[in-house]
């Protein structure tokens, strides 16, 4: 009787008091003392609430059910849905919404109801990925800045394909010391994109030019980023580049220059579908005609593969010797190796330019290491 009286009352009652009774009969209803009235008479009341023309009502209603465990679901569902600050306030912080509720508003929602969603203070890796999935540059900004979101290693690899190219996004996720190699290697090409887009760069030194100074940049980036990686960081890396068609002859004698025999050995495997077992066996102790029936398998040319192992033979000696070979000397070997033999690939000009880049980065380091002992 006493629910009837009031849905009579609210009829004919002012909306700053219906807010004040909205408010009251949600706080009952959660109350410990709350059997004490007719549970299902007060969800009536506050299903018809969710109609009352004026925003004090409804905002009164949400500000009473955002924090109570015991919010009847189908209301709280309701006010997330309503004008932005009503939704705020119990999408921000109603425990009672599920991750399914979560994720279905985050689908269907507005960008602000995703903005809402992301800011809570624990999102979980579920609906963290639907909002990296269909959620703008500002809702992932937040998602990406709240130390209570659970962000899987695929969700961040998705964000960075999705929003990479966006400055703002690539600093937050370059931040992060859980981001994946394949994330941090989408986060490379889209800098080399902005870099070949940069209409002042091509006006000063020439599209063409521009576009391989990216490309060396990229690559230069990946093989420094290979040598500080775990080897499942790696294998993400190399199917990364695998996929995107960037696992290049260009790149792999990159890396064997740099001695970077892991992610080498690990393209390897990836090209050739042999057994990490036994291309590691190969590439340490094989002939080289076994070795170069290994890079043919892989989907090289005979003149690349021929190139490979004998960097592969220098690596191995080297390290049998116990010494640190630079990668000018690797290069600068491979360079002579190439002048005796014709080269369709196109690898001679990649190989003496790296070959004249590690010299003067080793001039570089000598100059600056001696005018350290100067002073």
């Amino acid at each position: 009787m006493i629910i009837q009286a009031f849905l009579r009352w609210v009829e004919t009652a002012k909306a700053t008091d219906r807010a004040r009774a909205a408010s009251a009969l949600a706080r009952a209803y959660c109350s410990k003392d709350g059997d004490r009235i007719d549970r299902h008479a007060a969800d009536m009341a506050m299903t018809f609430l969710l109609d009352d023309p004026s925003p004090k009502v409804r905002q009164a209603l949400a500000e009473a059910l955002a924090a109570a465990p015991e919010a009847p679901r189908p209301i709280i569902l309701s006010l997330a849905e309503d004008q932005p600050e009503i939704a705020f306030t119990v999408v921000t912080r109603s425990t009672v919404l599920a991750d399914d509720d979560l994720i279905d508003l985050a689908a269907r929602g507005t960008a602000e109801l995703r903005a809402f969603i992301a800011s809570r203070s624990h999102v979980s890796r579920p609906v963290s990925a639907a909002i990296s999935e269909v959620g703008g540059v500002p809702e992932v900004m937040i998602l990406l800045e709240n130390a209570g979101a659970d962000l899987s290693r695929r969700t961040l690899k998705r964000i960075a394909d999705r929003l990479g190219d966006v400055c703002s996004i690539r600093n937050l996720l370059l931040e992060r010391q859980d981001l994946p190699a394949d994330a941090r290697q989408v986060l490379v090409e889209h800098v080399g994109a902005a870099l070949k887009g940069a209409t002042f760069l091509q006006a000063v030194i020439g599209v063409d030019r521009l576009q391989r100074v990216a490309r060396t940049a990229c690559e230069t980036a990946t093989i420094d980023m290979a040598g500080l990686l775990e080897d499942a960081d790696i294998q993400g890396l190399v199917e990364e580049l695998r996929v995107t068609g960037r696992l290049t002859p260009a790149l792999l004698v990159n890396a064997l220059c740099h001695g970077r025999v892991d992610f080498f050995a690990t393209a390897i495997v990836a090209l050739t579908e042999l057994s990490e077992k036994r291309v590691r066996s190969i590439l340490s102790d094989g002939r080289p005609q076994v070795l170069q029936v290994l890079f043919e398998s892989g989907g090289l040319d005979r003149e690349v593969s021929a190139l490979f192992a004998e960097a592969i033979l220098i690596w191995r000696r080297e390290r049998r010797q116990g010494s640190h070979i630079p990668a000018a000397s690797i290069a600068s070997v491979l360079v002579h190796r190439l002048r005796t033999m014709t080269d369709s690939s196109g690898l001679s000009e990649c190989v003496e330019k790296l070959a004249i880049a590690e010299q003067r980065r080793f001039a570089r380091d000598f100059a600056i290491d001696a005018a350290r002992q100067a002073a």
